[in-house]
Parts: structure tokens; sequence; C-alpha cells
């Protein structure tokens, strides 16, 4: 409808001559502009142009099936009904004809010979009806508008969420970046320089030295396997050797004292008949030496830590954690009456490298850890502080639940010569497989390395006498996994040693191990690897 504003108000008459001038005669009294039409066709015309009653005489209705004003009252917006005024001859009623009636929508019949006043009354209560049409056809375009600017807002605050969640993805990633590199870069140095000077010192002849060196560069690897151990931890990609564990006897005072100082009170509660909790209990022990690290670094001038452990039964999710399996759970609280922080370190108190404390005096990853085998463990950690008055950690680890008996581990077994023991070592990484060889060749084994899995299937099938495999977790063309099933098939009851640097990767392809299969994190020390394999062989030779 092109109808202009002035319009809308009029009134449209087809009638005879006679009743024609008598209605825009009285119209034009009552002060209702009105326009008088000749044809259905003259009449339609008019309607584009806007309209606010049609006054029809019943005589002019001839051929309306077919006309333009049948087709225009039958397609009208939703929001429009026009009123239309029939005026009746007298001889024929417009009720003897309902297809008429039904077409012609809002419809008001007015006989003939009419008062004046009806008339006048009828159109002025049709355009009132009208005026109301036109202005929620108004409302309804401006809602239209304003939803179409509150969707376009929403796209763009949507968009600038994406950009903000963006950029503070990558700020995590660059300060976690910024981090790494500048811890690695002063191990590296260590490194580098404690073999730089190895070498001088050689050349020299001066063996005096070299011992110390070779323990700056050891230590050194040793904090640079820590960061990634911990980098692990808070990404939850850590191996993790979950068991039932007693939380009293990781609790011992004496350490923990140790552990806070002097001039720091320790208060120790455990609740009676405390459940165990299901964790790798190394983990733990060092997670909760995090806290109290912590702790004791809130109390420059000494103060109080209270650990709390008890059980505690969560009969429906916690609100602010992620989904947790399992009702039951064993709590520990650590609290301090310690400085406190505001509410914008609390935020930001699991990210990793994040540190209230002065410049290399903390890693920014203790509290990580903390968050990441939580997480792992299947439980959940949350931190409450306040500027003043201390700071609050709760812990909770998943309550271990009893699903068989104890297997018991065999003692007395008689280790085995390791000159009788056949070592199959399958590792793609040079470096790594040529030390592991060397190293378990000085201990007497006999040692066969290959780089990828065919090459160990050829000699799994041939006759060569095998004790024992060691494979890395992934490996070009199939799993380690998927080598020890094939191998185990081949050998009965071959041992695995299965190493890895990545949790995630483990987890995914080792799934449950079988009886004489175990796991060796990387980075690993080689006391670590030659006690491992002498105690697999042993365990291998008793049965």
């Amino acid at each position: 409808m092109n109808d202009s504003l002035a319009n809308r108000e009029r009134a449209l008459v087809l009638a005879p001559p006679p009743i024609s001038g008598l209605a825009m005669g009285l119209l034009d009294q009552a002060g209702v502009s009105a326009l008088a039409t000749t044809s259905l066709g003259d009449l339609a015309n008019a309607l584009d142009q806007g309209v606010g009653v049609a006054i029809i005489a019943h005589t002019c209705l001839d051929g309306f099936d077919d006309s333009q004003l049948k087709s225009y009252l039958g397609n009208q917006p939703l929001w429009s009904d026009l009123p239309v005024v029939v005026l009746g001859d007298g001889l024929q009623s417009i009720n003897q004809s309902p297809d008429l009636c039904l077409a012609l929508g809002n419809l008001f019949v007015l006989p003939c010979p009419f008062p004046d006043q009806d008339l006048l009354d009828l159109t002025r209560s049709s355009l009132r009806a009208r005026r109301r049409q036109y202005s929620a056809c108004q409302q309804g375009m401006e809602l239209a508008a304003l939803q179409r600017q509150t969707e376009e807002r929403v796209r763009h605050l949507r968009e600038e969420e994406q950009r903000l969640r963006h950029d503070e993805k990558m700020e995590a990633i660059g300060q976690l970046a910024g981090g790494v590199a500048h811890d690695f870069n002063n191990l590296l140095t260590g490194i580098g320089g404690s073999l730089e000077l190895i070498r001088q010192r050689l050349n020299q002849q001066r063996h005096d030295d070299i011992p110390k060196l070779v323990d700056m560069g050891m230590s050194a690897v040793q904090r640079a396997a820590s960061i990634t151990h911990r980098l692990l931890a808070f990404s939850s990609r850590q191996s993790l050797d979950d068991h039932p564990v007693q939380l009293p006897a990781l609790l011992e005072r004496k350490r923990l004292a140790n552990l806070l100082g002097p001039g720091v009170r320790l208060h120790v509660k455990a609740e009676e008949g405390l459940w165990p909790a299901q964790a790798d209990a190394r983990q733990l022990q060092e997670a909760l030496d995090n806290l109290l690290v912590n702790a004791r670094d809130a109390l420059p001038d000494g103060g109080e830590v209270r650990i709390e452990v008890s059980n505690r039964h969560l009969s429906r999710p916690l609100p602010e954690a992620h989904p947790l399996t399992g009702t039951d759970f064993v709590r520990i609280r650590v609290s301090d009456n310690g400085c406190g922080m505001p509410q914008s370190a609390v935020d930001r108190a699991f990210d990793p490298f994040f540190t209230t404390k002065p410049l290399g005096q903390g890693t920014g990853l203790g509290l990580s850890l903390v968050y990441g085998f939580s997480r792992q463990s299947h439980g959940h950690v949350s931190l409450r502080s306040r500027v003043g008055q201390g700071t609050e950690v709760e812990l909770l680890l998943p309550r271990y639940h009893v699903e068989g008996p104890e297997i018991p581990v065999s003692a007395g077994a008689r280790p085995r010569d390791s000159g009788e023991s056949r070592v199959l070592i399958v590792e793609s990484d040079a470096t790594v497989r040529h030390l592991v060889r060397d190293t378990l060749m000085e201990q007497g084994y006999q040692c066969q390395d290959v780089a990828d899995p065919d090459q160990a299937l050829s000699l799994l099938r041939s006759e060569r006498p095998c004790d024992l495999l060691i494979c890395n977790v992934g490996l070009p063309g199939m799993s380690g996994r998927q080598l020890a099933d094939i191998a185990r098939k081949l050998r009965s009851g071959l041992p695995v040693l299965f190493v890895t640097g990545y949790a995630e990767q483990a987890s995914a392809h080792l799934g449950r191990l079988d009886t004489d299969m175990q796991v060796l994190n990387k980075p690993f020390t080689f006391r670590q690897l030659k006690d491992k394999v002498a105690q697999m062989l042993a365990s291998e030779g008793s049965q």
C-alpha cells in the first residue's frame, strides 16, 4: 500500500448519484474527507492511495467477484482489515449473499433510506477503528526496526566477544610462551654452558672441575623436567597413577611444619572415619606442598595455617564447578590468615606463570599445577581470598571405592642375571633410542633397537629370543599399544614397558594396562630406567 497520511482518514464512496451526492454532502458538513468513485475499478485504484472506510451501495456490487476490489480485500496485510459500509436498497438483503459477506470482510450494513446521523456515526467509528489499524502497523514497523537493530547489536556484541576471547586466548598463550621461553632460556644457558665448560676442561686436562659442572647441568635438566611436569599438570595431561590414598599419612606434622618454617603455627584436623581418596599420592603431595608454600609466603611476619580434611557428599553439582563424576568426595581445605589477595589476582590465580610474588621469587606454576591435578583427578579446586584477611583453598578429590580384592605383589623374586635378558627397544627418536640402548647394554643386557613397528614385528616373528619390549607410545604407523598387543600374541606374556612424554597421547592409545605392562614417563633418569627394567625382568623371572 502506497497510502499517504492524509488519505488514511478519508472515505471512498461508490453509489448511484443521488445517494452518492447525499453521502458526500453529509460527510463534507461533518468535516470528513471523502472521494466519490464511479465504478469498482475506480474504487480499487483509489484504495492504493490510502483509505479509512469504503461506503458502497449494494446495487454497485455487481461484478464484485471478478473485481480488483475483491482481490484487494482478500490480500490485505496482517494489520489491515478495511471497514466496508454497504448501503442496502430495501428490496434486496445483503444477508442473502453469505459468500459476498465473507469476501467483504469487516462489513457493516446500513439499510436505505438511512438516517443521516446513522451514516455519520458509522463512518466515524469505522475511521477510529481504521486509525487504530494504521497505528498498529506503525508500531509493528517500529518494533521490526527495533528487532533488526537489536539483532545487529547482538551480532556485533557476539563478534566483539569472540574478538575479546581471541585476544584473551592470545594473551594467555603469549604469557605462557613468554614464561616457558624465559625459564627454558635460563635452563638451556645452564645446560649448554656446563657442556661447553666440560669440553673446555677436557681439552685442558682439568678433570677436577668436571663433576661440579655435570651436577650443574643435571640440576638444570631436573628444573626443566619440573617445569614440563607442572605445565602438563595445568593442562590435565600428566600421567597419574591413581590409587587409594589415606590422607592422614600425607599430613605428617613434622614434615609440614618444616616446610612452613618458624613463625608459622600449623593446625591439622582430620575427620573421624575419613574416606580414602582416589588420586596419585605423589602428585597430591606436591599439590599440597604448593598450597602450603603459598600460605607461608603470604605470612612474612608469621601467622597461622590450618589444614582440615573431611568427607563431603554432594547431592547436586557445584554451581561453579565443571561436571563432577560421583557424589562422594574427600575435602582438603588449606587456609591462612595472611595478607590475602585482591579480586583481580583471585581471578587469575590459576593462570600459568601468574604470580603476585616479587620477580625471581616464584614461577607462577604452583596453583596452576593444583588446578590441573584436580581436574585430571575428576575433582575440583576453588579459592577465596580477601585483602588483609587471608586465603582459603578447597580441594575436592573423589572417594575411593573398593572394586575388588587387592592383588598381592609377589615378594622375594630372584633378579634375573642381566646377561641372560634380551631387550627389544622400539623408539622413533634416534637420540633417546641410542641412549636407552647404551645404558642397558652397560648393565649387561642384550639389546636390539629399531625405529619403527614394522622392524620390531620382523624381529618378533623371528626365532630371536626377547624377554622385554620397551616401546614409545607414539610410533609411526601404529601406536605402541597396538604393537604391544601384536607382540604379546606372538610372544605370550611378554612384558612391555611403555615410555611416553605426553599423558594425553598415552591415555588415548594405552587404555587399561594388562598384567606385565608398565609406563615410564619422559623425561626419566637412566637410574629410573635401570630400576624399572630390573624390576620387570625380576617379576617375569619369578613367574
